[in-house]
């Protein structure tokens, strides 16, 4: 069976200067490779989410400005379709048949009509 035993905290700077010592390998420190490559995963993970947002809120932004072209546009087609009912109106008012008939065609309206009606 293991006894654990609780260090001492001169013991503790010891062991710290044993570690500080193995963990210099011809003057360099020695590396943690395990870490480093944590790292490198969270800076590629980190950087995906960064581009990933910026395309989405790009992609938002375009969505956006087609959404507004478009609006415009309707409001235009509908400007134009009223002008064209306002033409359409005015085309078909009876004073402007009168006047072509007139005019153009050389007709007369009578002054009075009789109708007769035989029982």
């Amino acid at each position: 069976m293991d006894i654990k035993r609780k260090i001492k905290p001169s013991e503790q700077r010891e062991v710290a200067a044993n570690e500080a010592e193995l963990t210099l390998i011809k003057g360099r420190p020695r590396l943690n490779h395990l870490l480093r490559s944590r790292c490198r995963v969270a800076f590629v993970v980190f950087a995906i989410l960064a581009m990933a947002v910026v395309i989405r809120s790009g992609i938002s932004a375009s969505r956006g400005y087609a959404l507004v072209a478009t609006q415009t546009q309707a409001q235009q087609l509908e400007l134009e379709n009223e002008r064209l009912r306002v033409e359409i109106a005015q085309l078909k008012s009876p004073q402007r048949i009168k006047q072509i008939a007139e005019e153009e065609l050389g007709m007369i309206v009578p002054r009075k009509m009789y109708f007769s009606h035989d029982r």
